[in-house]
């Protein structure tokens, strides 16, 4: 995969602190999303020099979320947004990243195939299409859908007792107040609304937390 001659800004040492031994891969995933993943419209260049801080450590901390091992489902993975971050960090996780647009389907094997992710691979379809049949511990998702309609594709690939962690923003409550009735339909058992890496990251990764009804 060809860089563009604009570079991601160098590691942190922060980030070099948080990726520990993955953190040589996550600096090569860090110019791939500065090179062709603005190249294929994946992320905007403005986000490039800001490529760690609100990108890659903003996943990176919700690895701390993730049992290991387990299986997981990265929903909308679009750029590999957490899906790919989780897989360099949590080795013994059986990543999918579920992407049904070719465009970032093309880039996200490309991704895994030059980092060298043996623990994870990519799917080409919907959410609806794999309901019932592909079954996981973990479904993570970052700005796919608002909170209900995001409970209702992810609650289909879980196992029971499986759980949905979902990066979200400052109104992360809110939208769980707006999806109580749904997720009760859902039969979803649990909600949280955590903050993932305080006191390591600024600022921390909101994420709801949502676990599935036995």
């Amino acid at each position: 995969m060809g860089e563009a001659a604009v570079l991601a800004p160098p590691i942190p040492e922060l980030a070099g602190e948080i990726f520990g031994p993955a953190a040589p891969k996550a600096e090569r995933y860090a110019r791939l999303l500065a090179g062709p993943g603005v190249d294929r419209g994946l992320i905007g260049p403005n986000e490039i020099p800001r490529v760690w801080d609100r990108h890659l450590l903003n996943c990176a901390v919700v690895a701390d979320l993730v049992p290991s091992p387990c299986s997981l489902v990265d929903l909308g993975s679009g750029a590999g947004l957490p899906g790919i971050v989780l897989a360099l960090l949590l080795p013994d996780v059986e990543v999918t990243l579920l992407e049904p647009m070719a465009k970032r389907a093309d880039f996200l094997g490309e991704c895994v195939s030059e980092l060298g992710l043996d623990n994870a691979r990519v799917r080409r379809a919907r959410a609806e299409e794999l309901s019932g049949t592909l079954m996981v511990d973990v479904v993570t998702a970052r700005a796919v859908a608002p909170l209900g309609r995001l409970a209702r594709l992810a609650v289909g690939l879980l196992r029971p007792g499986g759980i949905v962690l979902a990066i979200k923003g400052a109104k992360a409550a809110e939208e769980v107040q707006a999806a109580c009735d749904a997720l009760t339909r859902l039969g979803v058992q649990g909600v949280e609304v955590l903050l993932a890496g305080s006191g390591k990251v600024d600022p921390a990764a909101t994420v709801v937390r949502l676990t599935a009804g036995q």
